[in-house]
């Protein structure tokens, strides 16, 4: 029996598979810990093989690899230094294959415990790949009852309640939770909605670090039995805190350490997307990325976060002039590189108009130039970044916002074109707020310039693909306000079409971007991946068939059903 523990937590970022990489992270942890007399090590979700795994749970040669990782670095644990509580997929005793925490001590794994509640919803899958545990009781360490929870175990009451019923004394939670706006506020209601029923500490240990369209923030904390807040850690950083615990007449109660405020609103967002491309980028080995640099908003905003990430000597821009293409989108897409220290080449597209043309004049006699010579445009700047990406490299960044991917204002084989988008997820409205906040502010950590990072004018001006002359988005679409309200209510809320109607939007507005948003499906199951950071990200959150009849309907009259 103890009265105190001292407990190292680590809030590390693993790659998926890098069992490795992500041992050897750990044992430098570790190695701090043991500096710091720590009994006890909490690693995150999964962390030996990093979260989400997905599919490479269900192959048997996969959860070997882990488990002979496991038993190696157990062994190490005989050197007298901190017990490790370490997040595994873990086969079972009846063959069947868990999200398993283990404590790992005195060189072997000495207790196994299972999560119980395996989401399914969003991005979330488990249950098409684990087990679901039985409910656990406390795990004995020290002489001190401690349980633990597995991320989505205290979302609801009944995990909890079991710990507290069979004796624990102090809770410890891995987390993968990923970044959402607002959901650092989210996770600590829920904190404290678990320690007030079961009267208990609890410590919520999130991981960190980009995983293809995920991105995990960190953000962890301790709350104490009377809600106090005793860490906060740091959003988006790595850090191994050593919490210290004493034992009173009230139960365990962890010492005051460290409160960092967490960030909010565009500083959030703005290094949720700098997380989201740096590990896509080094994670995948890619040297940098190449950007088509319009001049415009949307290249801008993702030139500004691609340098932040990945440093100017590693961003690579390229402007590719039409006839189209205005003087103004020229200076501003040279000053724009300029500002950001960033490489910027220009490769006129006019031949490979102009070749295009030709060879299909035979085949277009007698017909009007239309959108189909704008594509030829587009994808003529499409095939000219991927010979780039093919000849160097270098990753190619796709620019599109959630705006116009949800309406399919957007090239196939164009301007879609990339291994990556930035701004997949992110309305056209947040595109203009993160500009002007970049332009005033420099995120903690971004390896890109002090001061603005594009004029002015490129935020001001109207918005336009310029791929005809006097383009603007909004001869084509609503008002950016106006289209990204429906899209939040459309996506986001799945509000009704007379719902939204009933906000005070023209129906015929409403009925055209449901339409679009519907039609458009195509085009997105065919995009790169990207950074989410919204409720409903298109491809993992939002999923509907690209074969779909229903068409929504909608009537004015009071009686009349919203739909469905």
């Amino acid at each position: 029996m103890t009265d105190t523990l001292t407990i190292a937590l680590a809030q590390l970022n693993p790659t998926v598979g890098d069992f490795q990489g992500n041992l050897d992270r750990l044992r430098e942890a570790r190695a701090f810990a043991a500096g710091e007399s720590a009994d006890l090590l909490l690693t995150s979700e999964l962390y030996v093989c990093g979260y989400p795994p997905e599919d490479l749970v269900l192959k048997p040669m996969f959860i070997d690899s882990v488990r002979a990782a496991v038993h190696a670095f157990a062994k190490e644990t005989a050197d007298g230094g901190p017990a490790v509580l370490l997040g595994a997929p873990w086969r079972g005793e009846d063959g069947r294959v868990y999200n398993a925490i283990l404590l790992i001590e005195d060189g072997a794994v000495t207790a196994e415990r299972y999560k119980v509640d395996l989401p399914n919803y969003g991005v979330f899958d488990e249950k098409r790949v684990f087990a679901a545990g039985e409910m656990p009781g406390p795990i004995a360490f020290k002489g001190v009852r401690i349980g633990i929870p597995i991320c989505e175990d205290i979302w609801t009451p009944d995990v909890v309640e079991c710990v507290a019923e069979t004796g624990g004394e102090i809770l410890l939670v891995p987390n993968g939770s990923p970044f959402e706006l607002g959901k650092t506020d989210q996770r600590q209601q829920l904190g404290v909605a678990r320690v007030v029923e079961s009267g208990l500490p609890l410590v919520y240990l999130n991981q960190l670090g980009g995983q293809d369209e995920l991105v995990f923030d960190g953000a962890s904390f301790v709350l104490n039995a009377d809600r106090s807040l005793a860490w906060q850690f740091p959003a988006w950083q790595e850090k191994v805190a050593i919490t210290h615990w004493s034992k009173g007449a009230d139960g365990w109660v962890c010492a005051p350490g460290e409160t960092v405020p967490v960030e909010t609103g565009e500083a959030s967002l703005y290094q949720a997307l700098i997380c989201g491309v740096r590990d896509y980028v080094n994670k995948n080995g890619f040297k940098g990325v190449l950007i088509g640099m319009s001049g415009g908003i949307d290249s801008a905003l993702s030139a500004a976060v691609a340098t932040d990430a990945l440093g100017p000597d590693r961003v690579h821009c390229v402007m590719m002039p039409s006839p189209y293409t205005s003087r103004e989108s020229l200076e501003d897409a040279a000053e724009a590189s300029r500002l950001l220290g960033v490489k910027l080449d220009e490769i006129n597209i006019g031949p490979a108009m102009g070749a295009f043309s030709e060879m299909l004049a035979p085949f277009f006699e007698g017909t009007n130039s239309d959108i189909t010579e704008e594509n030829i445009q587009s994808r003529s700047r499409g095939m000219t970044l991927m010979a780039l990406s093919n000849k160097f490299g270098y990753m190619v960044l796709s620019t599109g916002n959630k705006s116009e991917m949800s309406v399919g204002y957007a090239t196939l084989y164009g301007d879609m074109c990339g291994g990556y988008n930035v701004l997949k997820d992110v309305y056209k409205m947040s595109v203009f707020a993160l500009c002007r906040w970049r332009n005033e502010n420099k995120p903690a950590g971004a390896l890109g310039p002090d001061g603005a990072v594009m004029p002015e004018r490129i935020i001001t001006k109207p918005p336009s693909a310029e791929l005809r002359p006097d383009q603007k988005d909004e001869d084509s679409l609503p008002p950016y306000p106006v289209l990204d309200a429906i899209l939040e209510e459309l996506i986001e809320n799945e509000t009704s079409i007379s719902g939204i109607v009933d906000m005070g939007y023209e129906p015929e507005t409403v009925l055209k971007v449901w339409r679009l948003l519907d039609r458009a499906e195509y085009k997105r199951r065919q995009a790169p991946p990207g950074v989410k950071v919204t409720l409903k990200a298109f491809g993992r959150d939002r999923r509907y068939p690209l074969t779909n009849a229903f068409l929504g309907a909608y009537s004015a009259s009071p009686s009349s059903k919203a739909a469905e």
